[in-house]
This record gives structure tokens, C-alpha cells and sequence, in this order.
């Protein structure tokens, strides 16, 4: 019988079970879209008993078509830059906000692995965290990551981790300043 918890389970565990206190005392919604991270944004968000209450869904738009379908990303961009780059992140997690019509929305994209047919030799990513303030929506957390010796399910993994822990700190300096 497979293990229930590894160490690192526990850590997302942690950290979701914190993010759900924020959301629920803040009364805020999350969606999210994903591409690079495949899922592991929405399964994290869901793992924890209740969060139908704060997480409304997800998106995980690998190909170029549905990211303009589904979450409206700028088409000549995101061909120039084969759907990779700081604004494509921003852009999806605008769309998920706008899609899901939540408060807050979360964007992946990048390689989770060397792609030489992209000149890609190290896996990298980007995310962007948004925010639906009265009747504006803005981008309030984004980073480039690098993953350097990371295989594929690692940085997919570490992406999302890294998403969850800056939404997290968003949160709670959003708490302190107000």
C-alpha cells in the first residue's frame, strides 16, 4: 500500500490549509488557469475538505487554440513566444478571473522540460497571480522561475508550490494593510 503523505505533500497541505483560511476570512474566490503546471494547481486547491467554499475551478488550456478560446489571451503574442512568456501567464489568469468570475485568478505557463525544438535547454515557467477589486481586475504577484536539474513532474510541482506560496504572501500582506 502506497504511502499516504510524503513530506512534501504535507508542506502543500500546509500551505493550501492556509490559503483556505485567507480565502474563507477574506471572503474571496480562486480559479485558476494552467498550462505548464497541468493540473497541480487544481488538485492542490482541492485537496482540502471544504474548498468548494472559496476555489470555483480551473483551466488547464495546453494548446494555443484553447488559451484563446477559453481565457482570451492576445494571439499574436502568445504565437510569437509559442504561449510562453510573463504576459501569456498575466493574461490567463485574467481570463480564469474573468471566466470563473472570481476575485482572484492564477496563470501557468511555460516548459516543463528541455524542448531543443524550442531552443529551450533548462525547464522555465511564469505565473501571475490577479485581483478582481470592485469592477477592476489587476495583476498583483508574477515571477519567472528557472528549473535548473528539475525533471518534469518537479517543475510542474515547484511551479505550482511557487504560485500557492506568493498568493499566500499576497494574501496576507492584503490582511496587514487593511
Amino acid at each position: 500500500m502506497p504511502e499516504q503523505n510524503t513530506l512534501f505533500d504535507m508542506k502543500l497541505l500546509t500551505l493550501v490549509r492556509q490559503l483556505k483560511a485567507q480565502l474563507i476570512d477574506n471572503s474571496l474566490t480562486i480559479a485558476v488557469a494552467e498550462s505548464l503546471s497541468c493540473g497541480h494547481l487544481q488538485a492542490a486547491l482541492g485537496a482540502v475538505s471544504g474548498s468548494s467554499a472559496y476555489f470555483a475551478g480551473g483551466v488547464t488550456a495546453y494548446n494555443f487554440q484553447q488559451k484563446i478560446v477559453l481565457l482570451d489571451i492576445e494571439p499574436f503574442h502568445a504565437a510569437t513566444v509559442n504561449c510562453v512568456s510573463q504576459q501569456v501567464a498575466n493574461e490567463m489568469a485574467l481570463g480564469a478571473c474573468r471566466l470563473f468570475n472570481v476575485d482572484l485568478a492564477i496563470g501557468t505557463t511555460g516548459y516543463a522540460e528541455p524542448s531543443p525544438d524550442n531552443q529551450v535547454e533548462t525547464p522555465f515557467a511564469y505565473f501571475g497571480i490577479c485581483h478582481r477589486e470592485a469592477d477592476k481586475i489587476h495583476i498583483v504577484a508574477e515571477q519567472h522561475l528557472i528549473g535548473n536539474g528539475l525533471d518534469r513532474i518537479a517543475m510542474q510541482t515547484y511551479v505550482a508550490s511557487a504560485a500557492l506560496q506568493a498568493l499566500l504572501v499576497y494574501l496576507q500582506q492584503l490582511n496587514s494593510s487593511g
